[in-house]
């Protein structure tokens, strides 16, 4: 597992051991069995390689460990003042779409305008659970409705493609193969020259063009995993007319 996680951070033997503070020897010794590693020394490699907490966890099963990060649901009573932050931040936001997701993008909690935006999709797009990446490229989905679909489509795919890289979750990886399936606009992914400094989504919705810019907020220092793989996204209004018609709907 050491071994996969250096060569998918595409780290030597020696850097990494000198960024854990012990000998190459020592740690090719971890590698190959010779030796045993300890449980700082391996929560030092982990954080060496920015493994996330889920993948820190199996490294200490696969060490003979315990696991040292818990895994709430979202509504365990000891999550009880995070859920309520998060349902104060997701509420504060409406009239414009706010939600959260987890590791998968299925979403967890949504506000009202959020909900109105997916309404009316296709069941198979739909979920259950939601996700937001199937409910925005799917062509059952929001994608006949999205103006700039080549390039939201590209921004999707390569934060997906992102997140395949830093966890290797075999269902991510299965989300992204799917994901790439689903049709593609010909068009170029590229930004043309002049437009916006950030990327909008450029949606037609409740009779009106909506343009928005995307937030995305996460924990810091989480010790918990459900928590480390929790983001709040917002959807802010990119221009006058798309704050006006939210706030009328």
């Amino acid at each position: 597992m050491l071994r996969f996680w250096r060569a998918r951070r595409r780290r030597s033997q020696m850097d990494t051991a000198l960024a854990a503070g012990v000998s190459t020897r020592h740690l090719s010794f971890v590698e190959t069995g010779r030796s045993g590693a300890s449980r700082e020394l391996l929560g030092a490699l982990a954080e060496a390689l920015e493994i996330p907490l889920r993948e820190r966890n199996a490294l200490l099963l696969a060490a003979g460990y315990a696991p040292a990060y818990a895994e709430r649901p979202l509504d365990d009573p000891d999550l009880a003042p995070v859920r309520d932050a998060l349902d104060r931040l997701v509420a504060a936001h409406d009239p414009f779409p706010a939600l959260v997701v987890d590791r998968w993008g299925d979403v967890l909690l949504a506000n009202r305008a959020a909900g109105a935006l997916v309404a009316d999709l296709a069941p198979e797009a739909a979920g259950p659970p939601l996700n937001v990446h199937r409910a925005c490229l799917h062509p059952g989905g929001l994608a006949p409705r999205i103006r700039n679909l080549a390039q939201w489509r590209g921004h999707l795919l390569h934060r997906l493609e992102r997140q395949v890289r830093m966890t290797a979750d075999p269902r991510l990886v299965a989300l992204l193969a799917e994901c790439r399936g689903y049709p593609a606009p010909a068009e170029s992914a590229l930004p043309s020259p002049g437009s916006d400094v950030l990327l909008p989504l450029v949606l037609d919705a409740a009779g009106a063009t909506l343009r928005f810019h995307s937030v995305v907020s996460t924990f810091g220092a989480p010790h918990d995993v459900t928590l480390a793989e929790l983001a709040l996204e917002t959807f802010l209004p990119a221009d006058d007319a798309t704050r006006a018609a939210l706030r009328r709907s």
